[in-house]
Order: structure tokens, then C-alpha cells, then sequence
């Protein structure tokens, strides 16, 4: 088993949480809170989990009463900016405090990315979600703007986004969930626009969203996919012979049990 202290790969919590605070951050969270919002409010149970990301309410309008934020271990965020009642508690992504299938939803923004096993981690929230439960996952795009703005700033040590986290692709994630025998049923590119520092340069790109949605799909700096937890039903080997009943012994012919009625009171 992996060590909690390695979950989250070189993140520097301060680093993000100010980031999310710039113009670009903001644009992000606008997009994927209403993502999460959309991908979460037909979802059922008891039992919701949000994992990571405590800057974005990603449960918020999704009808499951026991809802809880779980925290990485270096990660924090102050009970004064607390979402709404929703409980905060610190773990492991690779040791989950939670029962095997006890989730009916987990929200996971952006984790993936900061966790040195991406795929260890997947298989860990596997465990402890119910059949027929859900995952929503969202992460920014390597093939886009702000991928390839991403790329060369760190080839001069300018980086447009916090250094630590890595790029995964959606292709990568959906082919993970395929082994693990989920389900998509639904995803989404967003965030078409330059990567700007500035809010007045981002507003002025607006348009660049219904373009890119239309002509370029693929190339939104963020994706949001939603999965659903299969389990396999049986199956039948060989064929299959159903029993042939005969009625001659148990029914007998009408004209024949009047011909022995005959017969005894002769």
C-alpha cells in the first residue's frame, strides 16, 4: 500500500488555492461547478463523497442526504469557508475510511492528477462504491491551449498553471474505467478560451465557447466524465434444454373416463 504522504504528488495547497483565486482560476471553477452540478442532481442513495478540491462544491445541488468532503493529507481548508454542513475529514486516497461498496456517489476534481498512482487510487475509490453507483471526474485536458501553454512554460520554468499535478488524458481515464468495468454516461470538453491572466481579456473570448464547442470539442482545456459502476450479470454456458412434459399420464381423454365409468357400473 502506498504511504498517505505520497498521495498528492509535489501539491503545494497554498499554490493552488491561490491560483484558484486568479482570473483563469475562476473561469475554471465557473465551468466545472456547473458541470458537477448537471452530472450529480439525477443521482441517488445515501452516501455522497467529494474528494479533494474543497474550493469547488461539487454536491451541492444533488438530493443525497449524507454528503462529505474528504480532504488529502496536506491538503486544508478553513472551517469558515466550509461547504454548507457538509462534514471534513483528512485521508488517504490509497487507504479510503470507508466500508467496501458504501458510496453511492463520489466527486472526484482534479485528484487523479495529483496522485503519484492515478490508477492505484482509481481502483481504492473502486472498492468502496456501490454497484450502479457513480463517479464524476474532471481534469484539464493535455491536448489543448492551456496543455500546450502549460508544456512550454515549464520548459522555461514560467508554468501558466501551479507546477505540481499532471496532465491525464481523458482516453487514459476512460480506458481505466473500462477495465474496471464502468460504464460512461456522459462527458464534456470546456473552457475553449486563450490562456489569459487578465478577466477583461477572458470576458472579451467568450465567444471562443460556443465556437469550440461546435467546431472543436475535443480541444476544451477541461473534460468532465461520468461513469457508472457496472457488475456483471451471470451467464449461461453450453445451451440450454428446458424439461418436456407428457400429459398422457397425469390427464385422461374425456371419452375415456366415460367408457370406464360405463365399465364399473356394468
Amino acid at each position: 500500500m502506498i504511504s498517505s504522504e505520497s498521495s498528492i504528488a509535489n501539491n503545494s495547497p497554498n499554490e493552488w488555492d491561490f491560483w484558484l483565486q486568479t482570473a483563469p482560476g475562476k473561469y475554471i471553477l465557473d465551468w466545472e461547478c456547473r458541470q458537477f452540478h448537471q452530472a450529480v442532481d439525477d443521482a441517488f442513495g445515501y452516501e455522497a463523497l467529494q474528494m479533494g478540491f474543497p474550493q469547488l462544491d461539487c454536491l451541492s445541488e444533488n438530493r443525497i442526504p449524507n454528503r462529505w468532503l474528504m480532504l488529502m493529507p496536506n491538503e486544508y481548508f478553513s472551517k469558515d469557508r466550509a461547504i454548507g454542513a457538509t462534514p471534513i475529514c483528512h485521508a488517504s486516497i490509497y487507504d479510503l475510511p470507508f466500508a467496501n461498496e458504501s458510496l453511492d456517489l463520489i466527486a472526484l476534481p482534479h485528484i487523479l492528477e495529483f496522485a503519484a498512482n492515478p490508477h492505484e487510487a482509481l481502483r481504492e475509490i473502486h472498492r468502496v462504491l456501490r454497484p450502479e453507483g457513480r463517479i464524476v471526474i474532471s481534469g484539464f485536458n493535455p491536448i489543448s491551449l492551456w496543455g500546450l501553454r502549460q508544456y512550454c512554460g515549464r520548459l522555461i520554468n514560467r508554468p501558466f498553471l501551479p507546477k505540481s499535478g499532471q496532465f491525464i488524458s481523458h482516453l487514459r481515464i476512460k480506458d481505466w474505467l473500462n477495465l474496471l468495468n464502468y460504464s460512461i454516461d456522459r462527458g464534456k470538453f470546456g473552457c475553449y478560451g486563450i490562456p489569459l491572466r487578465k478577466e477583461s481579456q477572458i470576458k472579451r473570448l467568450n465567444f471562443l465557447e460556443k465556437a469550440g464547442n461546435r467546431w472543436w470539442p475535443f480541444l476544451g482545456s477541461v473534460f468532465m466524465l461520468s461513469a457508472i459502476k457496472r457488475v456483471p450479470g451471470m451467464k449461461l454456458v453450453g445451451r440450454f434444454h428446458p424439461p418436456k412434459h407428457s400429459l398422457k399420464s397425469t390427464l385422461t381423454p374425456a371419452t375415456q373416463s366415460h367408457h370406464h365409468l360405463e365399465k364399473d357400473h356394468v
